[in-house]
């Protein structure tokens, strides 16, 4: 199944995609937009155009578990998003994940305008990699 995920943010939303087999994850591109109306229309768009079949949005919860602003913010993003595209949309605990596409993006010495153009893409990666391991490993 071919799975698309969101790290949203306030500026630029990173999307990654896996292939049909569920094996890899890759970062597909980072969107800046402020608007949410034209944020959820490109989404919409990226996910009919790669033939996604699931949706997982990032769930920004704080270190103890608890959900703040920003997870309700996410949860309502994702129910608009499932709305707007008619497609399953699950949430995946995104906590740790920016600092782990920073600490990857140090790996590779990416720097400057180059790491600020793909770290969401990379951390829409990482999250959909946590999903697509939490999703095997239930089964």
């Amino acid at each position: 199944m071919v799975i698309m995920a969101v790290d949203l943010g306030k500026a630029r939303t990173g999307i990654a995609i896996c292939d049909k087999t569920e094996l890899l994850a890759s970062p597909l591109t980072q969107i800046n937009e402020y608007n949410r109306e034209k944020l959820l229309d490109k989404i919409s768009d990226l996910a009919k155009e790669k033939r996604a079949e699931l949706l997982v949005v990032g769930l920004p919860k704080n270190m103890d578990g608890s959900e703040g602003e920003s997870a309700k913010n996410a949860r309502s993003f994702a129910d608009e998003l499932a709305e707007k595209t008619g497609l399953p949309v699950d949430m995946q605990d995104e906590r740790g994940t920016t600092i782990t596409a920073h600490n990857y993006l140090n790996a590779t010495d990416t720097r400057g305008k180059k790491r600020k153009s793909v770290v969401d893409a990379v951390a829409a990666t990482i999250i959909l990699e946590d999903y697509l391991n939490r999703k095997h490993n239930s089964k």
